[in-house]
């Protein structure tokens, strides 16, 4: 089976594309710097493509004779405040990936969006753009004709993820005392193997055509006790400080302007919808979750390139 991963280099689509290539899929990676995933190429059946995926014709092209795409393009922040970075990367290139796919025949399109996307039908001026984006996205998969699954996971954690690693970055830069955003705030954080199986498991599959799944992990953390865990395995005693929601808010509105938004706005109204399921999607996939306490320290050493390599080398026997 041929496959085309959009997003493919990203933290899940480097885990993806081991799994694909050592299945036997060939796998075609669009990426604007192939020089930036040169670890992808040790992977047997699997090609690297410079390419420009916001290009309708350049996106046509690259999608031909594929029998399945996968869509796990996704931004946290955009580099200004009114939503359009949201629209353009969940938005508009899912518009332009079903025109591709319907053009170029591919079967069978996998979304992923995230856990509570907003529906286009019930707006809240009060919700991130972000999680209104991933809905506007899904209702557009939904009323587009194709054969598509849409996959919702809550945050994913594992070797190198940017979510409890940048936690780990923030609590080394402070001596004493944490001042934490929305402490309160629920996750149930999902594994990134367990998103790379579910995804494998739905490919071409008639049974999932048509199906949302959600994606979360067996037990519920408050961010709070998520930052704790992550100082605790770390070693380090810090104190976490909760914000209340009024200081949370003028918080981020400071990191508007932070190079790089460690925390923006955006974040904070994505926050006040706590990242928690209600249909267990990877139990309806046959697959059991794994939980955060024993995955942690792997979780936070990160796997650094030459641990990916390494990895990668393993797995296309090299």
């Amino acid at each position: 089976m041929q496959c085309c991963v959009i997003g493919g280099t990203g933290f899940v689509g480097s885990r993806l594309v081991a799994r694909l290539a050592n299945a036997g899929y060939r796998v075609t990676v669009p990426t604007r710097d192939p020089e930036r995933c040169r670890h992808l190429r040790v992977l047997p059946t699997l090609r690297v493509l410079r390419a420009d995926i916001h290009a309708p014709e350049m996106l046509r092209g690259i999608l031909e004779g594929a029998d399945t795409a996968i869509n796990l393009v996704g931004i946290l922040n955009e580099p200004g405040r009114d939503g359009a970075g949201f629209r353009r990367a969940h938005v508009e290139l899912t518009q332009k990936l079903i025109g591709a796919c319907s053009t170029a025949g591919v079967r069978h399109l996998v979304q992923i969006s995230a856990l509570n996307a907003t529906s286009p039908d019930r707006p809240d001026p009060g919700t991130s753009h972000y999680l209104r984006s991933k809905g506007e996205a899904e209702a557009v998969l939904r009323a587009s004709g194709l054969n598509w699954t849409i996959l919702q996971p809550s945050v994913v954690f594992g070797p190198g993820d940017s979510f409890l690693n940048r936690f780990a970055g923030l609590l080394r830069s402070v001596p004493l005392a944490f001042p934490l955003a929305m402490p309160g705030a629920r996750f149930a954080p999902v594994h990134v193997d367990d998103v790379v199986e579910a995804i494998i498991r739905v490919l071409d599959q008639p049974a999932a055509f048509g199906h949302t799944f959600q994606l979360y992990g067996p037990e519920t953390y408050t961010l709070r006790e998520l930052v704790e865990l992550v100082a605790e395995t770390m070693g380090l005693r810090r104190r976490v400080i909760g914000l209340p929601r009024s200081l949370s808010r003028l918080q981020a509105a400071v990191m508007d302007y932070v190079p790089g938004k460690p925390f923006s706005t955006d974040n904070y109204r994505s926050l006040l919808t706590d990242s928690v399921g209600s249909a267990d999607g990877l139990q309806q996939l046959g697959i059991r979750p794994r939980a955060l306490r024993p995955n942690l320290t792997d979780a936070l050493r990160g796997a650094g390139l030459t641990g990916i390599m390494d990895s990668y080398r393993k797995t296309a026997g090299r």
